[in-house]
């Protein structure tokens, strides 16, 4: 092998090193890598075999349908909630919170309660969580997709599309602690 050939070889070789380096670094963490949930997030248990959550339809604040694949490459914490439960709305600002402070992370609020969408925008404004995107399921699609039985229900998903924890009820989203946790989480 030539001089010539030997040098460009060994670029090669470490040029791929380094894209996969960045590439590992730029990926976040799976919810099983990164140590002890913080005890506000003591709801959000991991999935042992993670998986792409069912195909269900939910619609944003124009009426536009949207799945979950909308969001790919991105982490989301889908939570699904209702103008009727107490619980629910109690942790509204702290979502509306953990939007702002973890950037990296995706809040998709889904509302399954039977209000439309400029009422559902009105109700989050009026309970300190205006700044949550409006998303909304009619028809209840996650409830029966999930097998959903009570609400609040949070899921984090990868940016794969692969649900990686599950809180069933309310958890302390807007915690400095929790905030740290899922910043860590999504490698931001």
């Amino acid at each position: 092998m030539s001089l010539r050939r030997y040098r460009v070889a060994i670029a090669a070789v470490v040029a791929i090193i380094l894209i996969g380096l960045a590439l590992y670094a730029m990926r976040g963490s799976a919810v099983h890598e990164i140590g002890a949930r913080p005890a506000s997030l003591a709801k959000l248990e991991p999935i042992e075999r993670p998986q792409r959550l069912p195909a269900a339809a939910f619609f944003d604040a124009k009426g536009d349908r949207l799945s979950l694949a909308t969001f790919g490459g991105h982490y989301v914490l889908l939570n699904l909630w209702a103008t009727w439960c107490g619980p629910c709305v109690r942790e509204l600002p702290a979502l509306a919170k953990l939007q702002q402070d973890v950037p990296m992370l995706t809040i998709v609020a889904v509302s399954e309660g039977s209000e439309n969408a400029a009422e559902t925008a009105r109700f989050l404004k009026s309970h300190d969580a205006g700044s949550l995107h409006v998303y909304t399921d009619p028809d209840h699609a996650f409830l029966a997709a999930l097998g959903v039985f009570g609400l609040p229900l949070s899921v984090l998903v990868d940016r794969k599309g692969l649900e990686q924890a599950k809180a069933v009820g309310p958890a302390d989203w807007d915690d400095p602690e929790a905030i740290a946790y899922l910043r860590k989480l999504t490698g931001k």
